[in-house]
């Protein structure tokens, strides 16, 4: 029996499978596609996290997507209004006709003497195999499990008799008014949920190993306000992207160039929103420069309206052990608890966790290099959506996208039925794929592809840059090799068969 078979196969109905959807049907119209979704919505990590004051750390001007502006006041979205926005957008473009739930992409293997993917996905609650083939494989799932997140193995936790809960794995049966909560962690998450479930606790705690760098900017865009009431809603959006755009890219090289200036000026906007006499070299100076890991955003200052109004505090210790009433730290010191919330962060994964192959050969990902940060070297036809460390995910899956539509034009106009980068310059040296100290980032990252130490094996990490790249560049760079037919190694093979 024939399989299934589409021009483009995506994996991920999240914020970049669509995007990637919209490009296709936008740039490359008589391509066709399906999206292969392991969850049963659309929406991806805006869909699965639940937890209390869940939003985006980035604006949604640059979140948003290039073609659709965002229209609501608050620049800085919560999960709610993220995750309409994205099924809004696949409704209105008809992209949520194309997408098959419950289908978790298992394995991938490529044939070269048909230059097409077999693609393996366990289908529903029965894990029923389904195959489908493809011309082209686009994985949009993100870099993280989706079914567990990270928690350390803390002693004694089996003795706490309150509740343990990842952020990860929240559900709507957590009651935590009036309950005197700790939260675990100092990154995005920990500092999202302090402030939003001290507004019910009757105190929260944020219990961290090391401070994190965090940044108050307004919730709402006051420049976007006024430009969306004089211009059209493309231009001014397009105009208030791109200054977020230069914004970020200013504070992250001034944070590279100049980190004791960064350090600074963010130390001096957390004492001005903090109590005078507050500690804040202890609870709030990182030992790592700004953008070593990425900056805590935290709209209107709430994390530090909590501390200062006396429903949340900052403990800088680590945990001895867990005891029946809460934590027992190093310090000696004891946190009582009826609730304790570990935001200690992501699992990482590679792809998906998808098992490549080529031609019958298993192909170990983190033995390969990246390709302008979006293929990989040896592997043919295929790409992967991942976003930038140090500012939206979208601006760079939109790039990538924009970047796979002029390439399958390019091998249409040209009869080219495989594209594969390929590294021959021997004196590339392998590097981490991501430049970042995280411990989420360090625990996985030899599981990784590597990046190069030149373009276009580098990622720059900047998105002017990208746009040269990506947009403008030539597609026939030397690195991308191309072919029409089978190769003739293989061919040879299968005659002599």
């Amino acid at each position: 029996m024939s399989l299934e078979h589409v021009d483009v196969l995506i994996v991920g109905a999240g914020l970049s499978g669509i995007g990637a959807a919209h490009h296709l049907q936008s740039s490359c119209p008589g391509k066709t596609y399906a999206i292969l979704e392991a969850r049963e919505h659309i929406g991806g990590t805006w869909d699965l996290f639940r937890y209390p004051g869940i939003r985006s750390d980035s604006d949604m001007y640059t979140l948003g997507y290039s073609f659709r502006p965002w229209r609501e006041a608050k620049a800085i979205a919560d999960g709610p209004s993220i995750l309409s926005y994205i099924r809004q957008t696949a409704s209105d473009h008809g992209i949520d006709q194309s997408i098959r739930f419950q289908h978790r992409v298992i394995r991938a293997e490529f044939s070269t003497a048909d230059s097409r993917w077999t693609v393996e996905a366990e289908r529903g609650e029965q894990r029923e195999t389904v195959r489908l083939r493809c011309g082209f494989l686009l994985i949009c799932s993100g870099y993280y499990r989706y079914d567990e997140g990270y928690t350390p193995d803390f002693r004694g936790a089996e003795r706490f008799t309150g509740r343990i809960v990842h952020p990860q794995r929240w559900s709507e049966d957590i009651d935590y008014a009036d309950k005197r909560v700790v939260v675990i962690g100092s990154g995005a998450t920990a500092v999202t949920l302090v402030p939003a479930m001290a507004r019910s606790a009757a105190h929260v705690t944020m219990l961290q190993r090391s401070p994190s760098y965090i940044l108050s900017l307004p919730s709402e865009d006051p420049i976007a306000n006024v430009l969306r009431r004089v211009l059209p809603a493309k231009a001014a959006y397009s105009i208030v992207r791109w200054k977020n755009v230069l914004l970020t890219m200013l504070s992250f090289q001034l944070s590279r160039r100049r980190p004791q200036l960064a350090k600074a000026l963010i130390r001096r906007g957390v004492k001005r929103r903090l109590p005078s006499g507050y500690d804040v070299d202890t609870h709030f100076k990182p030992r790592y420069s700004p953008w070593d890991q990425r900056l805590c955003l935290v709209p209107d200052g709430d994390l530090f309206k909590a501390i200062s109004a006396g429903h949340a505090s900052v403990v800088t210790d680590q945990v001895d052990t867990f005891t029946e009433k809460g934590l027992q730290l190093t310090s000696g010191a004891e946190l009582e608890a009826d609730l304790i919330v570990t935001a200690t962060g992501l699992n990482l994964l590679a792809l998906g966790g998808i098992q490549l192959s080529l031609d019958g050969r298993d192909i170990d990902v983190s033995q390969t290099m990246s390709y302008k940060g979006m293929m990989l070297s040896g592997v043919p036809n295929m790409a992967f959506a991942l976003g930038y460390t140090n500012a939206s995910w979208t601006l760079k899956c939109d790039l990538t996208c924009a970047f796979l539509c002029r390439l399958l034009k390019h091998m249409d106009d040209h009869g080219y039925r495989r594209c594969t980068p390929q590294n021959r310059d021997q004196t590339i040296a392998e590097q981490p794929m991501f430049d970042f100290s995280s411990s989420y980032v360090l625990r996985s990252i030899d599981r990784f592809p590597k990046q190069g130490s030149r373009p276009p094996w580098r990622l720059h990490q900047n998105y002017a840059l990208d746009i040269l790249s990506l947009r403008t560049a030539a597609i026939e760079d030397g690195a991308l090799e191309f072919s029409k037919g089978p190769s003739s190694v293989l061919a040879a093979e299968q005659v002599a068969a």
